[in-house]
């Protein structure tokens, strides 16, 4: 390409690349900065670089540390609740169904609803005096189980994982949907042919079919959930007592409540080093699965 062409195509990028400098690059490598700096809230603070102070600190810290083996937790549960619950609703809604086409619709709606709209909602489920779940439960004589499921230590982490895989469900199950009907059907008529069960069928042609979407969609869920902010701080706010107390929680908290930026920003550095170790192991098993 001469000199001239490849001038064009720059000025050509240049709207596209102003703001995506702007509103992306800038704001990353401004907060990886702040991340060894001892910056503070406030006006006219002097902002001073303290290199791996924040991250010594960090290594020190046991409430981090509580918040990074919850947001584990958080993030292995729903994501094995939502695959197994998504893989069954996905082969429900491949059978030739009536009103399938509805069905697939109305599958979607927790997916098309926002985060802070779905935490709002279960919250009133979730209310100790007039929620719809302990309303239930006295309905049917079941006192003993009502409970303040947010607001208790044993319930609250539980009742949470639970909204999460409702909310996270729908694209799973579009995921898997999408490779089961990738599964040729000849297969499974040649399968049935030789007189091989239902269970048989699902075990040795759909897992084996599906397995590479199964992979892909286990492992982006879960970057996704471990990343996770705005549904478990509306209902919850990481409480009680840090039972619910995400490592984006945590850092947020430190930013905007203690106003300890340059330590929040380490901690969103560290967050954000775990999370392109999490996609580089992801994206090498996709490439060896390429070959």
């Amino acid at each position: 390409m001469r000199r001239s062409d490849r001038t064009g195509v720059y000025l050509l990028l240049l709207p596209s690349l102003i703001p995506i400098l702007a509103l992306s690059v800038f704001p990353l490598l401004r907060g990886m900065y702040l991340g060894f700096t001892d910056a503070r809230a406030g006006r006219n603070v002097e902002v001073n670089f303290t290199g791996f102070a924040n991250y010594q600190e960090l290594l020190k810290d046991e409430l981090f540390w509580g918040s990074f083996r919850i947001g584990l937790l958080w993030a292995f549960g729903v994501t094995v609740l939502q695959f197994l619950l998504a893989l069954g609703l996905a082969l429900l809604l491949n059978q030739p169904l009536r009103f399938r086409g509805l069905a697939r619709v109305l599958a979607l709606v927790p997916w098309a609803m926002p985060p802070v709209v779905v935490g709002i909602l279960w919250r009133l489920v979730y209310h100790p005096d007039a929620g719809l779940l302990n309303e239930a439960l006295h309905r049917v004589g079941a006192e003993g189980l009502r409970s303040n499921w947010l607001g208790d230590f044993a319930t609250a982490l539980p009742a949470v994982i639970i909204v999460g895989v409702w909310a996270g469900m729908p694209q799973t199950t579009v995921v898997l949907l999408a490779g089961l009907q990738g599964v040729p059907k000849e297969l499974h008529e040649a399968a049935a042919t030789d007189g091989a069960s239902a269970w048989q069928r699902f075990r040795n042609v759909t897992l084996p079919g599906i397995a590479p979407v199964i992979v892909a969609i286990t492992s982006l869920d879960f970057i996704w959930n471990f990343n996770s902010f705005g549904l478990v701080y509306v209902l919850t706010q990481g409480g009680p007592g840090g039972k619910t107390m995400l490592p984006m929680l945590f850092a947020y908290e430190e930013a905007f409540r203690y106003g300890n930026y340059g330590y929040a920003a380490a901690l969103g550095n560290v967050m954000v080093l775990i999370i392109v170790a999490l996609l580089a192991i992801y994206l090498r098993r996709r490439l060896r699965e390429a070959k």
